[in-house]
């Protein structure tokens, strides 16, 4: 192997002799802390370190979820240090979050690391001593802007307070991003196989890109680089756990088409732009509003599969319809949709909630995990008729006939007769 970092100190301080050390191996120079999933403090559990800087290595993967193939590029590029260590000063969240009691409960969180948040405080000796212990999770204030909320102003259907909802339409929020870390004997258990099943498929399926889920069975804990969550949160965080105030909720699945350039095939947009209102209403009146962003583009079945779809829906014979919809995804995927929702509750559950009130989502998919994982869902909120796009009465009216929560069940007449735009249109 030829060296492609001559100057460059830090990588030549990790490469002596170009030696390539194996993952599946472990390191020497210091003993790994095991990590207890579940335990009730963070000492108890343990820190979750991915550095491949020292024998501390406790986990399989690396930081940063789907980040982590740009920062080796950067590393590379030579634009990086290896051995680069993040200065925590300052970094703490603005707000506290937890510990809940489901912190402790295996059953309840298997997805992120619950203490991800408090790395500086809860690991602050360690982080002395120069360990290499990195927050996956990160809390911090802002102000959103959504065009949509000045109209909901101009309708009468929201009133700017001053407090959470500002005349311009902007919105005062907690906002948290939420890296993926998984105990793989609590996700193997989440889906009813064995946890070998699970380490073979996401080695073999991957390319055999993490060794490690096959050669190190003592490593339980995987940072997978999938994308990970970003929450927003509306109002006194302390309503979250209050069983005297209202939590309302939108679990949204990441649709960059719609959410960001306001594509009109499908209701994502809309159902968020709902969602963020139903939220704001509901801390205006005392209690709370979340909205959970799950980086899951496409059904998690990628945006080139999508627009597959899209060509597949819009050039059958009889043009787009909701009678062919999931039929089209399945052609092209091999499966209607891969977002498993099942480890979707997690985060509800890192904030502490038992209860949401209103509940803005006409998934089956959403809603059944949620009150398996023992959360009580009191209403469900479907999207307004005057919200839905033209073009997406294709995607809603199918899935209205496939069992997701409405109060208007289309009939088999009704569902042929809904045809989408052409391409060509």
């Amino acid at each position: 192997m030829v060296c492609c970092f001559r100057g460059f100190r830090g990588a030549l301080a990790t490469m002596k002799n170009n030696h390539i050390m194996l993952t599946s191996h472990p390191r020497a120079g210091g003993k790994a802390p095991p990590v207890h999933w579940g335990a009730p403090t963070a000492a108890e559990r343990g820190p979750v370190i991915a550095s491949l800087r020292s024998g501390r290595r406790n986990v399989i993967g690396a930081h940063a979820g789907s980040y982590a193939v740009y920062r080796a590029l950067a590393i590379a590029a030579g634009k990086l240090d290896p051995i680069h260590v993040p200065d925590l000063t300052n970094t703490a969240p603005v707000e506290p979050i937890g510990p809940h009691p489901q912190w402790s409960d295996v059953s309840k969180i298997v997805s992120l690391d619950p203490w991800g948040h408090l790395v500086s405080e809860a690991f602050a000796d360690r982080l002395a001593e120069g360990w290499d212990i990195r927050p996956t999770i990160a809390v911090t204030r802002a102000h959103i802007s959504m065009p949509e909320l000045q109209t909901s102003i101009a309708a009468g259907r929201l009133k700017p307070d001053g407090k959470i909802l500002n005349s311009n339409g902007s919105v005062r929020v907690t906002k948290a991003a939420i890296e993926p870390v998984w105990f793989l004997p609590g996700i193997a258990k989440r889906f009813g196989i064995a946890e070998s099943a699970l380490r073979r498929a996401l080695f073999e399926h991957t390319g055999g890109m993490f060794p490690e889920l096959v050669t190190r069975p003592d490593l339980a804990v995987f940072l997978p680089p999938i994308g990970g969550i970003t929450i927003y949160l509306f109002g006194d965080l302390a309503a979250l756990t209050d069983p005297a105030r209202k939590v309302a909720c939108r679990v949204h699945d990441e649709c960059n088409g719609s959410d960001v350039f306001s594509s009109d095939i499908c209701t994502c947009r809309p159902y968020l732009v709902h969602g963020v209102e139903l939220c704001v209403a509901t801390a205006q009146e005392g209690g709370a509003g979340l909205v959970v962003y799950n980086r899951k583009e496409g059904r998690a079945l990628g945006e080139v599969v999508k627009f597959l779809v899209y060509n597949a829906r819009k050039r059958q014979d009889g043009g787009d319809r909701a009678e062919t919809y999931f039929a089209r995804t399945e052609c092209v995927a091999g499966v209607q949709d891969m977002r498993f929702q099942e480890l979707m509750p997690d985060v509800l559950h890192w904030l502490g909630i038992t209860r949401i009130d209103r509940f803005a989502s006409m998934s089956d998919m959403k809603f059944k995990p949620i009150v398996d994982s023992g959360i009580e869902v009191v209403e469900r909120v479907e999207i307004p008729a005057d919200l839905i796009p033209a073009d997406a009465h294709v995607e809603l009216d199918a899935k209205r006939a496939a069992g997701y929560y409405t109060r208007q069940v289309p009939t088999v007449e009704e569902l042929t007769n809904v045809k989408g735009r052409r391409l060509e249109d």
